[in-house]
């Protein structure tokens, strides 16, 4: 993989190719940007350059000051992901299968992210991930025997002579024991190791951790980006690449999740008008009914329900404004919000959108969720009726 793989983010790849061609990389980046804007695909194209640049050909090359050239066993090893000192690190649950003092590890999953990467490539979703892995109702983290494993694995003398890459896929997700273990490999990082965190909610990492990385703050995709991508990658043609660039809001999660019939935001659209036209009729019967529906989704697939529920608040509450540039709904969407949208405004949006978010936060927290959404229904009863 390479830089060419990522989309948009020009002015980021140049960055980090920067670094490495004046030899100023430090020994730990926190890539930071929400999801779908290519957090990991950076942190994989930057983190092959490192290995290509260790390659024997290439340091031949330097050392003779000839012109490098691809070094054919790095570029397959790079190709398949597969390079001895390219080290992934990734939350996991625990399955029922393993011992009650086992603490799993990256590698317990390693076949299965192999797979996803290979067939989604580095943009794929925490969901996606879940799925792989077989998760049902649960969270899942990064724990202290993956920090202890880390630690053996980047001990060990580099392969090629060259770099050792540490590639950290939402280290957010680290409990506090692992995470105090990571901070002392960073604090005292293993002779020529690059770690590269991918983050999506960099304030839930310890400070200290956060003091000792460079951050790099990587923004939504571009619009025009996207549509390219689109278009090339997926052979649409200019309009419906136009209008689904539009809406992604600088995600190609989103993106993909637009071109899929039946993705998963139907499914949320529809339990949110449910929800906001029986708080309307204080249909108490059916919102119990439809708490218990919800309550019996995943944690993760709660958390991500809400989050496009505070989506839904705020574009319902620009669509009074009848600006479309503003306002990013799909035609769905825009259908419920034409009639509804009236009902979000100056004296309920706010509070609405922070009752979304500490639900989302409490679920995350292990909160009984049957208790959370129905509470969560009884006060949508009480903002909905504020003018």
């Amino acid at each position: 993989m390479d830089f060419n793989d990522v989309i948009g983010q020009e002015a980021i790849k140049q960055r980090l190719q920067q670094m490495i061609s004046e030899d100023r990389v430090p020994h730990a980046i926190m890539l930071c940007g929400p999801a779908g804007s290519g957090k990991l695909a950076l942190a994989i194209a930057f983190g092959c350059e490192l290995l290509r640049k260790g390659a024997p050909q290439a340091a031949a090359a330097s050392l003779f000051g000839e012109p490098e050239g691809p070094d054919p066993v790095t570029e397959a090893m790079l190709r398949k992901l597969e390079h001895p000192d390219l080290h992934f690190t990734y939350p996991t649950i625990k399955t029922p299968s393993m011992g009650s003092d086992h603490q799993p590890v990256s590698d317990d999953f390693a076949r299965e992210w192999h797979e996803l990467l290979t067939t989604e490539g580095p943009y794929f979703s925490t969901d996606q991930w879940m799925t792989a892995m077989g998760a049902a109702n649960q969270q899942a983290i990064i724990t202290a025997g993956e920090s202890d494993e880390l630690s053996r694995k980047l001990s060990l003398k580099s392969s090629q002579g060259g770099y050792k890459v540490s590639i950290v896929w939402l280290p957010e997700r680290m409990n506090l024991a692992s995470a105090n273990k990571l901070l002392k490999l960073l604090e005292e990082p293993p002779r020529q190791t690059v770690f590269i965190m991918a983050c999506e909610q960099p304030e839930l990492l310890l400070e200290t951790i956060r003091s000792r990385t460079q951050r790099i703050d990587v923004r939504p995709i571009s619009t025009e980006a996207i549509e390219q991508a689109l278009i090339n990658r997926r052979a649409l043609d200019a309009d419906n690449a136009h209008r689904i660039a539009r809406v992604s809001n600088g995600s190609w999660l989103k993106a993909l999740d637009a071109l899929e019939a039946g993705n998963e935001n139907r499914m949320f659209l529809d339990m949110f008008i449910m929800l906001m036209r029986l708080a309307y009729t204080r249909n108490l019967k059916e919102l119990k009914q439809w708490s218990e529906t919800v309550s019996g989704y995943g944690r993760e697939k709660q958390r991500r329900m809400l989050s496009y529920f505070i989506t839904q608040v705020r574009e319902n509450f620009m669509y009074n404004f009848h600006l479309p540039e503003i306002n990013y709904l799909t035609q769905d969407e825009e259908n419920f919000a034409r009639n509804f949208s009236r009902f979000i405004n100056e004296a309920n949006v706010i509070e609405m959108m922070e009752l979304f978010e500490r639900t989302r936060r409490d679920i995350g927290q292990n909160a009984n969720a049957r208790i959370e959404f129905f509470d969560l229904a009884m006060q949508v009863i009480v903002l909905l009726i504020r003018k």
